[in-house]
Order: C-alpha cells, then structure tokens, then sequence
C-alpha cells in the first residue's frame, strides 16, 4: 500500500537527506485521513509524497515537521477538525493525532589523533549511531576498524571538511590541536572538544584568543573534554567524552535519572501540539 513512500524514503536515506514521516495514527469522528496515512515532508516544508489531510490540516503537518527536522526530536500533534467555521480548513468534525518522525543522516564523528582513548571513542561512537571519521598519519583500519573513513595525510587540514553537524574531538597529544580547534571552530561544529590536561587546555584557547578568535566561539569548546565521572583510564575518559556529546545532542540535563508519575487521563496532554486553527507559518 505504501511500497512508493517506503521507496521514496529509502531513497532519500540513501542520499544522506534529511526529512520526516507524518503518520496518521488516530481518528475520531470524521475525517479526509485515515488512520495508518502517511507522508514524507523535506526540510523546506514540501510535501513530497503522500497524503494525511489537505487544507490546513497539510499546512500543521508540514510546519511540525520542520521542527522535527530542526530539533532532532519526534512530536505527536492533534489536528482538531470539529468546527466547521473556524477548524483548519476541512470541515469533517472530527480530530486526528499524527506522528511525525525526523529521519536524519547519521551525524559525524571526526577523531583528531589516535591512541587508546581516541580508538574507544571509535568504538563508542559507533555504538551510538555516528559515521566515524578519524585523522591521524598513525591510523589504521586496524586501530579503527568502525571508521568509514581514515585520512593519514592531511597536513593542510583541507581533508575532512568540518560543518554544523560536525563533533569533533581533539585527541592529538598536543600536535597540532590549536590548529584543529580554529578550524572546527571556524566550521562551526556542533561539539569541540579537547582531550588534554587543564595546564594545555589554557594554553591552547589562550592562542586562539590572541588569535582573535571571538570570545564566544571559544567558549564553545570542551576543555578538559568530558563529564566528571572520575574517569582514571583512558576507556573511561572515552565514556566520559562520549556521555557528554550524547547529552548535548538529545538535551539531557546529566542529573540523576527519577520516577514520575504520567498522567494519561488527559488526551491533549499527551500531544506535543494541538492545532484548532490554521494557527500555523505559511509554508508555500
């Protein structure tokens, strides 16, 4: 039933794009959707393929899914269609709850260095969904076998661009890590971050500082890198980095974990968003 939307996303996956599936997964009442519905939305609201409403109830869909795309995060919403004079433009009386997942390419970890920290920070990165890209003249598939890529000459720093989406960490025992932390900042990656001692630490963003790096970008980096666990060998520094890029990247507050009581008697409560109007940003 769905074999186009399926082929049509992993095609999209394959490409490394990012976009998102709206699936319609409740209706009550009457409605132009039905429950199962799906489609896929790009990162500039467009709907690509598939069909979960028309009027203002594609128009919700559309403008979720860019914040989907944006914040990483899955969102239920309600789309409440029961008044026919001010709903969102359907007039079927009746509400439905639709999902909507971001698919996203994997993000990338660039490992400055090698060395038993930098080889389990491979390890763990892998574990946790990253495409492993490590830099070093001494690495090896050996040393890295979970790396999709390895660059061993690189002596301008031109061979493993750096984005937005980039988390980098420095593990060079000091070679060359000021370099590296400019460019990563220059790229404007997600996460930098430097395995070195606090006394090195100083001294690297001190250069970049009378570089004339901004002040804010500096602030920026994770130096010393890592949560404190207390982390005395090198797997543990690698646990430490590794926990703290994945809190930065899912909003984790790295608190103690506490039970809480969920309230499930109120259905509105559950959705991250319910839309009574066509109270969403006009997407062309």
């Amino acid at each position: 039933m769905f074999s186009d939307l399926y082929r049509k996303a992993a095609e999209l996956a394959s490409d490394g794009k990012s976009f998102a599936i709206a699936t319609v997964v409740r209706v009550e009442g009457s409605a132009s959707a039905r429950r199962g519905s799906k489609a896929i939305i790009d990162p500039l609201g467009k709907l690509l393929l598939g069909w979960v409403g028309g009027g203002c109830a594609e128009s919700a869909v559309r403008s979720e899914a860019l914040k989907c795309i944006e914040t990483e995060k899955p969102r239920l919403i309600t789309v409440d269609m029961s008044d026919e004079q001010l709903g969102v433009g359907m007039p079927c009386g009746g509400t439905m709850d639709i999902f909507i997942e971001p698919v996203l390419p994997q993000p990338e970890l660039l490992i400055v260095g090698h060395g038993r920290i930098a080889e389990t920070l491979a390890v763990l990165g892998h574990l946790m969904g990253f495409a492993i890209t490590v830099n070093d003249p001494a690495a090896d598939i050996i040393s890295f076998p979970q790396a999709e890529k390895i660059v061993t000459e690189d002596f301008d720093l031109t061979e493993t661009p750096i984005g937005s989406k980039s988390f980098v960490v420095i593990a060079t025992q000091h070679k060359r890590d000021h370099l590296w932390l400019q460019k990563a900042l220059e790229g404007n990656a997600a996460y930098v971050a430097l395995i070195a001692s606090r006394h090195r630490a100083r001294l690297v963003l001190e250069y970049l500082r009378e570089g004339g790096l901004p002040e804010e970008k500096i602030a920026t980096v994770w130096a010393p890198a890592g949560l404190d666990l207390g982390a005395s060998t090198p797997e543990e520094i690698a646990l430490s980095v590794m926990s703290q890029m994945v809190a930065l990247r899912r909003g984790g507050t790295v608190g103690p974990l506490q039970l809480k009581e969920a309230d499930l008697s109120n259905h509105a409560l559950v959705a991250d968003a319910v839309i009574r109007q066509c109270e969403t940003d006009n997407i062309p």
